[in-house]
């Protein structure tokens, strides 16, 4: 697949959502900034509630800013874009296409990928190891093969950044862990810029370049973690390198601490 990628500026980020019974709205952000680099892997791990999947929409320009703006190498986001590609959670797959098929649909709203689509096409299967499954349909898929069908179909788009929401809450443990190794020789080798949100501490820190830890509602900022672990990194050999615990632990205590702040808060009067 053709390399590319794109840095990312979040600047004062606050999303606020009306609410039918009252006139407060409630504030999934407020005043979220960082940056992602050209090329850089990002995780946002935070608890349940805390507006990580309003983060990537954002980004992924499917919902407007309430205030602040996100910049794509520059320019604004004003919409959805073909350098950012998203991939859900619960695959997001027409049950009525193959395989084939549903990556295909990847390029057909994009006239000027259309010409050469096969080739993209297979090297999007190829590269996310679905080779011999092109004729398959989801419901003859296991979890993690559909999941790579959702990756190749966003992967044969050519974007430059790809937006991940937890995409592998819907597969078992095993399946998981043999897939953040997939992702993480996927994203490498097709040199996107790429964000991952999770509510998992240990693939957070398996996969990303850094780790944004995200507060509760409204989410915010509390920490950006660098990730100095050389790669590759295999699951269960990393788990145990001292530096992997070492930022695990610091993640948990910030998790942690803010949930006990936030359920031991005093009841507004």
């Amino acid at each position: 697949m053709p390399s590319g990628a794109a840095s990312i500026q979040i600047e004062d980020l606050t999303v606020a959502y009306p609410r039918a019974r009252s006139e407060q709205p409630l504030i999934a952000l407020w005043r979220v900034g960082m940056s992602v680099n050209e090329g850089e892997f990002l995780t946002v791990v935070g608890p349940s509630g805390c507006g990580k999947t309003t983060l990537l929409n954002a980004i992924a320009g499917l919902i407007q800013p309430t205030e602040g703006r996100i910049l794509v190498d520059g320019r604004p986001v004003v919409g959805p874009g073909p350098e950012r590609a998203v991939v859900f959670q619960d695959y997001a797959l027409f049950p009525w296409r193959t395989a084939w098929d549903n990556v295909k649909f990847g390029v057909e709203e994009q006239p000027h990928l259309r010409r050469g689509a096969d080739e993209r096409i297979r090297a999007a299967i190829d590269l996310v190891g679905l080779s011999g499954f092109e004729k398959a349909y989801p419901r003859e898929l296991s979890g993690g093969m559909r999941q790579r069908v959702g990756l190749a179909r966003a992967l044969v788009a050519e974007p430059k950044i790809l937006l991940m929401d937890e995409p592998f809450a819907a597969v078992d443990a095993m399946t998981r862990e043999v897939m953040q190794g997939e992702l993480e020789r996927i994203v490498a080798e097709s040199g996107k810029t790429a964000i991952l949100i999770t509510h998992s501490i240990d693939e957070a820190v398996l996969l990303g370049d850094r780790v944004v830890v995200a507060t509760t509602r409204p989410g915010r900022v509390k920490a950006v973690l660098p990730v100095p672990i050389p790669r590759p990194r295999r699951g269960q050999d990393v788990k145990g390198v001292p530096l992997f615990i070492q930022i695990r632990e610091q993640i948990w205590d910030l998790l942690q601490n803010d949930v006990l702040d936030h359920v031991g808060a005093a009841p507004e009067s």
